[in-house]
């Protein structure tokens, strides 16, 4: 090789790499206004990672705000949505998110629980009465507060969606009671309270990536999971599992949150188009989550699931105990601020 041919090739090395690079920036701006963070004079690309399926109705939410992003910057701001966790599992996405990696992700509560511990009060069982009651906390100050905690942590909370209300199901035998979870392998979240609620019902809780649980369930390597009903839907999980009991043990939203690094770097301008995308992407979803919930349940009955309905009340009182060690904490004092609000 020539001189001339190996320093052509030394230069496609170095620009190959850098554009390789790109790929993994959560933010990608375009000409110098954008660059000198104007979003609103040239065009900004923010990457948004979820680990939920094309199907799932948060991922429709999730289009809508992309679109809603573009409708209302004008083309300015454009946000690539990467689904069914092609960017990894929601921990190592918000971890990426913390570096910058990535402008935005969709978690669970509990997923966050790692990164922001009072998130972990969502996954307190039977802490509200109602959907109304959850909305009026979500939506009022102690939502806001939520949302804020991971600021120091790189997390800016942008939103919560309705992830509803989480219960068990299982592949031989229903669980009715507490006790029916006895010696039952259940997959939980990567969240301690997750953990500690199964244990407290006499269940061995066995953290499995989401996307692996269709075969652990398959293979029997867990007895069951937990979730909600569109979630058991899309997941195809009710093909092995043909039993689901409504307990509907814990109400843990999903959260948008967005890379504390690249929101700094954004103009005012931009962020308020991104506030304004959220809250019309929050109301476009909790309605189609009421509807999808309905219509995953009379799914699942078609495809010859039973669907039980046990008495709460019974779950309720069998859980009390581990609500009880958090007296007298900041977690236990966040949750008697949550019974309190109407």
């Amino acid at each position: 090789m020539d001189r001339k041919s190996a320093s052509f090739l030394a230069l496609g090395l170095v620009v190959g790499g850098l554009l390789a690079a790109t790929l993994f920036v959560g933010v990608i701006r375009r000409d110098k206004a954008a660059a000198s963070g104007d979003g609103s004079s040239g065009r900004v690309v923010l990457k948004f990672a979820h680990s939920l399926d094309q199907t799932h109705p948060v991922h429709a939410a999730i289009m809508h705000f992309a679109e809603r992003v573009d409708a209302i910057s004008g083309g300015a701001v454009q946000v690539q949505v990467f689904p069914n966790g092609q960017l990894g599992s929601e921990p190592e996405c918000i971890e990426q998110l913390q570096r910058g990696a990535l402008a935005m992700v969709k978690s669970s509560a509990a997923a966050m629980e790692g990164f922001v511990p009072e998130m972990a009060v969502f996954s307190f069982p039977y802490l509200f009465r109602d959907d109304a009651h959850f909305w009026n906390v979500a939506d009022g100050e102690i939502g806001r507060q939520l949302l804020a905690a991971g600021a120091t942590k790189g997390i800016h909370g942008l939103c919560y969606y309705d992830a509803g209300a989480r219960s068990f199901y299982t592949v031989d035998k229903p669980v009715l009671v507490p006790g029916d979870l006895k010696e039952l392998k259940i997959r939980v979240q990567a969240s301690k309270m997750a953990r500690d609620l199964v244990l407290t019902l006499g269940g061995g809780p066995t953290p499995i990536p989401w996307g692996e649980l269709y075969t652990a369930l398959q293979q029997q390597m867990v007895d069951g999971a937990e979730n909600n009903p569109p979630s058991f839907l899309s997941s195809r999980h009710y093909e092995v599992a043909r039993h689901y009991s409504l307990d509907e043990h814990t109400r843990v939203p999903d959260l948008v949150i967005f890379s504390q690094k690249i929101w700094d770097s954004l103009s005012p301008q931009t962020r308020a188009w991104l506030d304004q995308a959220a809250a019309d992407s929050v109301v476009f979803q909790r309605k189609l989550w009421a509807e999808k919930t309905a219509e995953a349940l009379a799914a699942v009955e078609k495809a010859g699931v039973t669907v039980y309905r046990p008495d709460q009340a019974v779950f309720a009182a069998a859980t009390a105990p581990m609500l009880r060690e958090y007296d007298g904490t900041p977690l236990g004092e966040l949750a008697a601020r949550i019974r309190a609000t109407r």
